[in-house]
């Protein structure tokens, strides 16, 4: 399964890198979020359980988390549940009419079988609704504070 979304922020890179990036302020700027929580190591690379509503909907994962700001880029890799190897980027790249920021979740499904099962659940129901909606956010919150 492959899953995209983009968007052009109309802010600097450095800004957009540096909110984008800081995972423990996510709760506080994103009202889909419910919690950011280190498992282990600090910010930019450990294990963290985050938490989001698709809606009223209740979901969670856990995951390998590093930054490189020399990229710049996010990377996360889903360890449990079945989202458990999801590959998710966060790329930033600088165009003529802003930043784009990208974000791409990658899974090949342990069980094949299920995939057709998972793929619109996983996919479709969750990453379509939060992902967007964290773009959509933080744009929002950057375009403002220009």
């Amino acid at each position: 399964m492959h899953n995209e979304c983009s968007l052009v922020i109309h802010a600097p890179m450095e800004k957009i890198y540096a909110m984008t990036s800081d995972l423990t302020r996510w709760p506080e700027l994103l009202p889909h979020y419910r919690w950011v929580r280190w498992l282990s190591g600090g910010p930019d690379a450990g294990i963290i359980e985050m938490a989001a509503l698709r809606g009223l909907i209740p979901i969670s994962w856990t995951s390998e988390y590093r930054r490189d700001p020399q990229e710049p880029m996010l990377n996360f890799r889903h360890l449990k549940a079945f989202t458990k190897g999801m590959e998710v980027r966060w790329l930033f790249k600088q165009e003529s009419s802003g930043v784009r920021v990208v974000i791409e979740h990658d899974l090949n499904f342990r069980w094949p079988l299920l995939a057709p099962l998972a793929e619109p659940i996983i996919g479709n129901f969750m990453i379509d609704w939060v992902a967007p909606r964290t773009l959509a956010t933080f744009k929002k919150l950057l375009e403002e504070s220009r």
